[in-house]
C-alpha cells in the first residue's frame, strides 16, 4: 500500500520518436523516447474504473509511462500489448522474505513479470520509502536477489531493480550544495547506493514541494515551490534557483557525491499537489494544475546541477483515492476523478 510521502526538505531563506516502418504501425506505434512524465497509477479506492479503462484513458491522454505500487494482476492483464512503461513495485511487507531467499525472488519475478511478457517493464521497485528500522537491513539484498532474476531471465539490460525513497533521509538540505543523508540512514544507504551503481539503476525518489511549503510557509513562497517565482531565488555558488523542485532534487545529488554516488541518475518516482482537503489557499484546483502542468514542462531539461538531461518524473495520482488515511489532502491528489473525469486541465502532450 502506498504510504505518502512527506518531504522534511530544509526551507529556503530570504519527442515522441516515431518508428517509420509500415504506415499501419507508424499510425499506431509511438515510442516512449521523448516522454518523460509518468502517472502514480494508486488503487486506494473502492469507486474506481475497470484496468482496461485506465489504460485506454492513458493512451487517449498520451501518458507512456505508468508506476504500480505491487502487483495488480488485473491491471497487468490490461498492459499487454500496450506501449506504456512500467514501474511495479515488490510490496514493503515481501522485502525480508525476498532478501532471504533467492527462490522467493526467482518465485515473485516469475508470477509478476515474466507472466506478462508483452507488458513493457522498466523498473522494479523494492519497496516504497522504507524507514531506518527493521526492514531497511533487508532492502538491499532483495534488490540483489530481484535483479539476480531479472538477470538470469535475460532482461537485465531492460528492466532495472531500485527502492523509492523521500526527503527524510536528508540531514542537511539548504542550500542544496549542503545536502547530505542522515547518519542513522547511512547504513541502510551505502549499499543500496553500490548497488545500484553495480548495476547502472536509478535511485527512485518520491519529492513534494507542496510538503515543504506548508511546513515551512515562513521561509518558503508560494510561488517558489509551484515554479512561477519571477527569478533566481536562492543563489548556491555558481548554481541558481528558481523553484524548488530542482533545489529539492539537487541536494539529493549533492548527498550521493558526498557517498560516491555523484554517476547515480535520479527518476522522481513521485510528485504532485493536492487540489483540495487543506489550506483553501493552497490546496486549489487552480495551484495543482499550475504545479503539475510546470512539471510536465519543466522536466524536458535538467537542474542547475545536472544540466542538459530530462528528468523522468511520476506525477501522483491518476485518480482521487477515498480509502487512504491521514490527511484529507492524502484523498485528493488525483488527476482525475473516480468518473474519469479530469480534476483539471493537464495537457501530457
Amino acid at each position: 500500500m502506498h504510504k505518502m510521502a512527506k518531504s522534511y526538505f530544509v526551507a529556503e531563506v530570504p519527442s515522441l520518436v516515431v518508428k517509420l516502418l509500415l504506415l499501419t504501425v507508424l499510425m499506431a506505434t509511438i515510442t516512449t523516447t521523448g516522454a518523460q512524465i509518468g502517472v502514480c497509477y494508486g488503487t486506494v479506492a473502492n469507486n474506481l474504473p475497470p484496468p482496461r479503462e485506465v489504460i485506454s484513458m492513458c493512451n487517449q491522454r498520451n501518458i507512456k509511462r505508468m508506476r504500480l505500487y505491487g502487483p495488480n494482476h488485473d491491471v497487468l492483464e490490461a498492459l499487454r500489448g500496450s506501449n506504456i512503461e512500467l514501474m511495479i513495485g515488490v510490496e514493503n511487507e515481501r522485502i525480508r522474505d525476498i532478501a532471504l531467499n533467492q527462490a522467493s525472488a526467482d518465485d515473485w519475478v516469475q508470477r509478476n513479470v515474466l507472466t506478462y511478457g508483452n507488458v513493457n517493464f522498466k523498473y522494479i521497485a523494492v519497496g516504497n520509502e522504507i524507514e531506518s528500522g527493521p526492514i531497511a537491513q533487508y532492502v538491499g539484498p532483495a534488490i540483489e536477489k530481484i535483479q539476480n532474476a531479472i538477470y538470469r531471465a535475460g532482461f537485465g539490460d531492460r528492466i532495472k531493480v531500485s527502492t523509492a525513497v523521500h526527503p527524510v533521509i536528508l540531514q542537511d538540505s539548504y542550500p542544496p550544495s549542503r545536502g547530505s543523508f542522515r547518519q542513522d540512514y547511512r547504513a541502510f544507504l551505502d549499499p543500496i547506493i553500490g548497488i545500484l551503481l553495480g548495476n547502472k539503476s536509478p535511485l527512485l525518489l518520491n519529492m513534494y514541494p507542496y510538503f515543504s511549503y506548508i511546513q515551512n510557509r515562513a521561509n518558503i513562497d508560494l510561488r517558489y515551490a509551484l515554479f512561477t517565482y519571477p527569478s533566481v531565488r536562492v543563489q548556491d555558488g555558481e548554481y541558481g534557483y528558481q523553484n524548488l523542485f530542482d533545489a529539492i532534487l539537487d541536494a539529493h545529488y549533492a548527498a550521493l557525491e558526498k557517498v560516491g554516488g555523484g554517476s547515480l541518475k535520479i527518476v522522481v518516482s513521485e510528485t504532485g499537489w493536492p487540489s483540495a482537503g487543506g489550506d483553501g489557499q493552497v490546496t486549489t484546483q487552480e495551484n495543482a494544475r499550475i504545479y503539475n502542468s510546470n512539471v510536465i514542462r519543466h522536466v524536458k531539461g535538467g537542474t542547475p546541477r545536472r544540466p542538459g538531461g530530462p528528468i523522468e518524473t511520476y506525477l501522483f495520482a491518476m485518480f482521487n483515492e477515498n480509502l487512504k488515511h491521514g490527511d484529507p489532502t492524502e484523498n485528493n491528489f488525483g488527476l482525475f476523478y473516480p468518473n474519469k473525469s479530469p480534476v483539471y486541465s493537464t495537457n501530457f502532450n
